[in-house]
C-alpha cells in the first residue's frame, strides 16, 4: 500500500502540475474519446503508456486475454458488454481497438487441459476463447502464439454481432481494428483486415 501512496506523491509533485489544465478542461466539458480500447488485464500492458495518451483520449476496457463476448439478449451483470455499450453509443468513439498481447496468462489457460470448475469465474471466461483454440490445435508450431492471434481476431468477430455496434459500422463509419503487443521488445502489429494477416507497426 505505501508504494502507492508514494507514488500518489510523485504524480502530485512532477505530473499534475503538467496535466492540471487538461484535467481542469476535462472536467468542464466531461470526456469524448475517440478510441475504445479493449485491453488484458496483465499488468505490463498498458494501452495509455504503449499509445503515449493523456487523459481524455483512450477508454479503456480490461480483462483477462483482452476478450469481448458475443452479443446476448439474456440478463445479467455483463460488465465488459456495457463498458463497450458505453463507448460505442454515449461517447460514439470512431475505432474499437482489441489489442492482445504476447505471454498471454488468459491464453495459456485456454491451452491448459485441465477440467473446468463449473463454479470458476475465470474457467467460464477463458471458455470464450473455444472457438479460437479450435482454429489453432492441430497447428504445427508455437500453437500459444498462434491462439494470441486468434483471439484477437474471434474477438472482432464477437464485437460484430452487437446490434449497437452494427449500426454504428453502418452509419457512421465505425472500425474495428486489432493489435498485438509485444512484451519483450515493446512491437505493435496490426492486423490486415483484407489479408487476415499481422504487420508490424514501423
Amino acid at each position: 500500500m505505501e508504494h502507492l501512496i508514494e507514488g500518489y506523491r510523485v504524480y502530485r509533485e512532477k505530473r499534475w502540475p503538467e496535466l492540471r489544465a487538461l484535467h481542469r478542461s476535462l472536467a468542464q466539458r466531461g470526456q469524448a474519446p475517440q478510441t475504445l480500447v479493449i485491453a488484458c488485464a496483465d499488468s505490463r500492458v498498458d494501452p495509455a503508456t504503449i499509445f503515449n495518451a493523456d487523459p481524455g483520449e483512450l477508454f479503456v476496457v480490461r480483462n483477462v486475454a483482452n476478450l469481448a463476448p458475443p452479443f446476448e439478449e439474456a440478463p445479467g451483470f455483463h460488465g465488459v458488454s456495457a463498458a463497450i455499450e458505453f463507448a460505442v453509443t454515449q461517447l460514439q468513439v470512431q475505432t474499437i481497438v482489441v489489442m492482445g498481447h504476447a505471454q498471454c496468462g488468459g491464453v495459456a489457460a485456454a491451452l491448459d487441459d485441465h477440467v473446468r470448475d463449473p463454479h470458476s469465474f475465470l474457467d467460464a471466461w477463458i471458455g470464450l476463447l473455444d472457438t479460437a483454440k479450435e482454429r489453432v490445435i492441430h497447428l504445427d508450431g508455437d500453437r500459444h502464439s498462434a491462439l494470441e492471434y486468434e483471439s484477437i481476431r474471434v474477438t472482432l468477430e464477437n464485437l460484430a454481432t452487437f446490434p449497437f455496434i452494427q449500426k454504428a459500422m453502418r452509419e457512421r463509419d465505425l472500425k474495428l481494428v486489432g493489435m498485438h503487443y509485444g512484451v519483450a521488445d515493446g512491437s505493435l502489429e496490426l492486423l490486415d483486415t483484407e489479408t487476415g494477416d499481422f504487420n508490424p507497426v514501423l
